[in-house]
């Protein structure tokens, strides 16, 4: 029996940058009412207030949900309010080291579209994002840009010469993360551990970026239990076997 299910946001739970499905959050309630859930995700905290929070239904027991935005480097917890537990935010000389290595590696690519929404490199304090489309791109468009992730993954590549002091990751469907070096989604996952007071073996994580070299990687070196999806309507077959699984246990 799992007490903790931790999910990507971006790409799992929802589509990038959109909001959650009225289904999506209905099993999401669904399962806070049998155990411990989370949500680490690159985007920053207002993304998961307009994103995830404004779509779960009224009345979930959101004491038993724990956020985790810009990729684990913050965690909050519901007591009334939500409470930050913690930030790893990046000093003003590491911002404009990490600012400059993605201008040049993304203007040198080769990868940069004749057209963009919004600004392609966001501060989000603990994270700096670059969202080779811009921030407010379509979703149609942001899916044909890199659907293999060839493009990010020759510009990691590059990024890790640049910045090997850093941990790189690639997620959403446009998206390149950069945090502290080792706070990432697994630091996420042992901090879960240490505030929730649940081990490796409880948990199990959901997540669209699983595979090496995306920003959902990092979860595996933990030892949790993985499940790749492919999107929002996956998760929800997930979500629906997971409280099958919590029943039969409980019976």
């Amino acid at each position: 029996m799992k007490r903790l299910a931790i999910f990507d946001l971006d790409g799992t739970l929802a589509e990038s940058k959109s909001p959650l499905d009225k289904s999506v959050g209905q099993w999401l309630a669904k399962l806070l009412d049998v155990c411990q859930v989370a949500v680490i995700s690159g985007g920053a905290w207002p993304q998961f207030e307009k994103q995830l929070l404004a779509h779960l239904p009224s009345g979930a027991p959101l004491k038993r949900l724990s956020l985790l935005p810009t990729s684990g480097t913050r965690f909050l917890t519901y007591d009334g309010t939500w409470r930050q537990l913690y930030a790893e935010d990046f000093t003003p000389e590491q911002k404009a080291k990490i600012i400059a290595a993605l201008n040049a590696v993304f203007q040198s690519s080769g990868f940069a579209p004749h057209q963009h929404w919004g600004e392609t490199i966001e501060d989000r304090g603990s994270q700096i994002t670059l969202s080779a489309l811009g921030q407010e791109a379509p979703l149609d468009q942001k899916k044909t840009w890199d659907p293999d992730f060839a493009k990010r993954r020759e510009m990691k590549g590059k990024l890790d010469l640049l910045l090997p002091e850093f941990s790189i990751g690639m997620g959403g469907s446009s998206s390149i993360d950069v945090t502290r070096p080792g706070v990432d989604k697994a630091y996420g996952i042992g901090k879960l551990k240490e505030v929730l007071g649940i081990d490796i073996p409880e948990m199990l994580f959901v997540g669209d970026a699983l595979f090496e070299g995306g920003n959902d990687y990092p979860a595996r070196r933990t030892g949790v239990t993985c499940i790749q999806v492919a999107g929002p309507s996956e998760t929800s077959k997930v979500i629906e076997t997971i409280l099958s699984w919590q029943s039969k246990s409980s019976a």
